[in-house]
C-alpha cells in the first residue's frame, strides 16, 4: 500500500512497498516545463534535465553515467510541458546509492558555464534531429498553432535563438524557483521500507522551502475551433495531425475518452487501422491518442500517406468520425474496449518504473493516490451515456484542426479535408 510523508521542507515523499521484485525505482518529479517558461528563455527547464547530468560538486558526468551503469540499472530524466522528471531503476540493494545520487543532482549541480555552452550544442542537435523526424515535428507544429498565444504552445526544446539565449544566471535563477518545496516530489516503488527511505531522503535532500506555485499558468487554455495549419516541407509521405480540444488529466470524462480513443485509433484491432491500413492499404500508420494536461488536453489522429492519398485519408477518418458521432460504439467494441484499457492497465502494474511514476502523478495530479480498484471499478462503470457525450464534444469533425506537413498536389483546405 502506499505511504506518503510530507518534509518539513515542504518536498512530498510517496513509497509503495513490492516485497515479491528485486529492483527499485526512484523518481524526483517537479511541476516544471515548457508552460512555466517565458518565451526569452524557451526551453530552460529542458535545458536544465540536460545539466544536472553534466557535474556537481561531487561528481563528474561520467561518475554520473557509471555509477548506475556499472550495476546495470537505468539512469534518465523527462521533461514534459507541465512535468520534469529524474529517475533511476537499481537492483534493491542499491537503492541508496542511487537515492544519493539523484540527491546530489538536485543539490548541487554545478551549472559549469564551459558545459553549459557546450551543451547548446548538444540541445541544437536534439531539435535538429526532431525537424527531420516528420512524426516528431508534426505535434510541436500543431500545439504550437492549436494553443493561439497561451504558453502550452510552446516545444519542450525551446528554439534555437531562446536556447541559445540561455546564460547560467538565468537558468540558475528558474532552477532555485521552482525544483524544490511543494513543488517536488520524490516516489520510489519495489523492495524497500517507506521509514527507512524517508529518513535518507531528509538527511540527502536538505533542500529549502517555498510556497506552493499554481499547477497552471494564466491565461487559462483558450478556445480553440476547426482551422488548418499548412507547412510545405520536401518529404517523402505528407504527414497529417487532426486535433480537438480533449478532457484534462482529472476530467471524470477521461475513462470513456480513453475508451473512445481505444475502439476507434488506440489499437491494431481499432476501426481507423482496421478500415483505412488493413482493408485499403492506404497508410502504413495512423493512431489516435490524448494528451492530458492540468486543466485542458487534446485528442489526436495522426496519419502519414503520399500527397495525392491526403484527401481520402482524411475523408474516412472523418466519415469514422461521423459514424462515430451518430451510431456510437457497439456494445461488443465497449466490452473488448473496457478489456484492453483493464488488461493494459494491470500488466503496466508490474513494473516498479511505471508504478514508482502513477505513484508521483497520482501525487501531482489528484493529491492523492487512486487504488488500481477504484481506476478498474472506473472503466468497468463507463455508460454507453458517457460514451455519447464524449463523442458529441469531442470527436465532431467540423471542431478539428488539421495540420498538414508535406506537399499535397493542388494543394489542401479545410473544406476538402472534412470528407
Amino acid at each position: 500500500m502506499p505511504e506518503k510523508t510530507v518534509l518539513p521542507n515542504g518536498v512530498r515523499v510517496v513509497t509503495e512497498e513490492i516485497g515479491y521484485v528485486r529492483s527499485v525505482s526512484i523518481g524526483a518529479w517537479v511541476m516544471s516545463g515548457s508552460r512555466y517558461e517565458e518565451d526569452s528563455i524557451g526551453g530552460v527547464a529542458h535545458f536544465i534535465e540536460h545539466m544536472l547530468f553534466k557535474g556537481t560538486t561531487n561528481r563528474t558526468a561520467f561518475d554520473i553515467a557509471a555509477a548506475v551503469d556499472s550495476v546495470g540499472g537505468v539512469l534518465n530524466a523527462y521533461t514534459g510541458k507541465e512535468l520534469t522528471s529524474f529517475y533511476a531503476k537499481v537492483p534493491d540493494y542499491y537503492a541508496p546509492e542511487a537515492l544519493d545520487l539523484l540527491s546530489d543532482l538536485l543539490r548541487n549541480a554545478l551549472f559549469d558555464p564551459l558545459e553549459l555552452e557546450k551543451e547548446k550544442f548538444v540541445v541544437f542537435q536534439e531539435i535538429k534531429m526532431v525537424e527531420d523526424t516528420p512524426d516528431d515535428a508534426i505535434h510541436d507544429f500543431f500545439e504550437f498553432h492549436f494553443w493561439k498565444d497561451h504558453p502550452l504552445r510552446r516545444s519542450v526544446l525551446g528554439s534555437r535563438e531562446s536556447v541559445g539565449g540561455l546564460n547560467r544566471d538565468g537558468v540558475i535563477d528558474f532552477f532555485s524557483k521552482r525544483y524544490h518545496g511543494r513543488n517536488l516530489v520524490i516516489a520510489a516503488a519495489g523492495n524497500l521500507k517507506h521509514g527507512p527511505f524517508v529518513e535518507q531522503v531528509e538527511r540527502l535532500l536538505r533542500l529549502p522551502a517555498a510556497e506552493e506555485l499554481p499547477k497552471a499558468c494564466n491565461p487559462p487554455p483558450p478556445e480553440v475551433t476547426g482551422d488548418l495549419f499548412l507547412q510545405e516541407k520536401d518529404l517523402e509521405q505528407v504527414h497529417v495531425l487532426m486535433g480537438a480540444l480533449g478532457p484534462h488529466a482529472a476530467d471524470e470524462d477521461r475513462y470513456p475518452a480513453m475508451l473512445v480513443n481505444m475502439v476507434l485509433g488506440g489499437s491494431m484491432s481499432s476501426r481507423l487501422f482496421q478500415e483505412i491500413r488493413e482493408k485499403r492499404g492506404l497508410v502504413y500508420s495512423i493512431h489516435s491518442f490524448l494528451v492530458p494536461y492540468s486543466d485542458t488536453g487534446w485528442f489526436g489522429i495522426h496519419f502519414g500517406t503520399e500527397g495525392d492519398r491526403v484527401r481520402e485519408v482524411a475523408g474516412l477518418v472523418s466519415g469514422e468520425l461521423r459514424k462515430l458521432c451518430r451510431e456510437s460504439l457497439t456494445a461488443e467494441e465497449i466490452r473488448s474496449g473496457k478489456e484492453q484499457m483493464k488488461g493494459s492497465f494491470l500488466l503496466s502494474m508490474e513494473s516498479t518504473d511505471v508504478r514508482m511514476s502513477r505513484l508521483a502523478r497520482n501525487e501531482l495530479i489528484f493529491g492523492r493516490q487512486v487504488p488500481a480498484e477504484e481506476v478498474l471499478r472506473n472503466i468497468d462503470g463507463i455508460t454507453e451515456e458517457d460514451i455519447r457525450r464524449v463523442t458529441r464534444w469531442m470527436l465532431r469533425p467540423e471542431n478539428l484542426s488539421v495540420a498538414v506537413l508535406g506537399r499535397v498536389p493542388g494543394g489542401v483546405t479545410r473544406g476538402c479535408l472534412n470528407g
